[in-house]
């Protein structure tokens, strides 16, 4: 009988992070789940030696050659080679709380109407100590959030992988991981599962924990600092195909009213803008002026009297 939770951990040339999320997953209290390794392109034989030396059961690796992979062929490689019920994205720098699966599945076992469960997420900074990453502060994501909607979504991403459990079927209904994309491959899934289902929020303690590296490059930085580029471009692509697909089936009318609208409104704010500069200059420039006169007059009472004088003539 399949496992009933499946979890893909991408992983390329990161041994130690590989190790960390092997170890991430087999503190999980939720013993009924499937583990697929997807080495994208990193060296066999390393990655083989780290999954062996964790000790976690059953466990898939699948390895990429290099040059043939990428996030999303990763994990559409990985989601393909499981039969579970539920599956989930674990990079392998991520964190769970130890009772994630547990909370996430009870919770679509008990909403069938949605596709998915997100929960409260956690950032966790690093930095390089010591030849190790090190954890040197925490921030919310998101704080405050309860739930998850398509109109915020719209506007920004507000969930990450590690955050989300998802039921594997949902893929044969609205597609898998756009591999034309080289990032926000997960954003994308999301806005696509929202057109037609819900995405439940477990609500409560953070179960899921987003490392950033700001400082990090190369293979050690995370793609929210390393892809910044590729997130900004595919971004727009996303955007971009929405727009499109909205205009061939309703026509070019709201979207051109809704562009004019807010160029309107960009011009209005930039002359709110300057007009606001121009005034704080004068009244800097009032100040200045009022200031140096009365030092003049308080170090030079000749010029100060002069001054008095020339008023006093030009009224006449």
């Amino acid at each position: 009988m399949p496992a009933r939770v499946g979890i893909v951990v991408r992983t390329r040339h990161r041994p130690a992070f590989l190790r960390g999320a092997l170890a991430d997953i087999a503190a999980q209290t939720l013993a009924d789940r499937r583990v697929v390794v997807v080495n994208d392109g990193g060296d066999a034989a390393e990655v083989d030696r780290v999954v062996a030396a964790s000790g976690l059961a059953g466990v898939e690796v699948v390895h990429i050659p290099d040059g043939q992979g990428g996030r999303c062929v990763a994990a559409n490689t990985g989601v393909r080679a499981l039969d579970t019920e539920y599956v989930v994205l674990h990079d392998d720098d991520d964190r769970w709380h130890p009772d994630f699966l547990v909370r996430t599945a009870a919770w679509l076992d008990a909403h069938p109407d949605d596709a998915a469960a997100a929960v409260p997420t956690e950032i966790v900074y690093e930095e390089k100590r010591g030849g190790a990453w090190t954890e040197v502060g925490r921030a919310p994501f998101w704080a405050g959030m309860q739930r998850i909607s398509l109109t915020e979504m719209m506007s920004i991403n507000r969930i990450v992988p590690i955050a989300v459990l998802y039921r594997r079927a949902v893929h044969a209904e609205v597609g898998w991981y756009d591999e034309t994309l080289d990032a926000v491959e997960d954003w994308d899934l999301y806005l696509r599962i929202l057109n037609v289902h819900g995405i439940g929020f477990v609500a409560g303690e953070p179960l899921a924990f987003w490392t950033q590296r700001p400082d990090a490059d190369g293979l050690d930085a995370n793609s929210m600092f390393g892809l910044a580029a590729e997130h900004a471009r595919d971004d727009a692509v996303v955007r971009d195909r929405a727009l499109a697909a909205w205009v061939r089936r309703e026509g070019a009318g709201l979207p051109l009213f809704v562009a004019a609208s807010q160029a309107e409104l960009a011009a209005h704010v930039d002359r709110s803008i300057d007009g606001a500069v121009e005034r704080i200059v004068e009244r800097l420039r009032a100040e200045i002026a009022s200031d140096v006169r009365h030092e003049i007059d308080a170090h030079q009472p000749v010029m100060s009297r002069l001054r008095w004088l020339r008023r006093r003539l030009s009224r006449r």
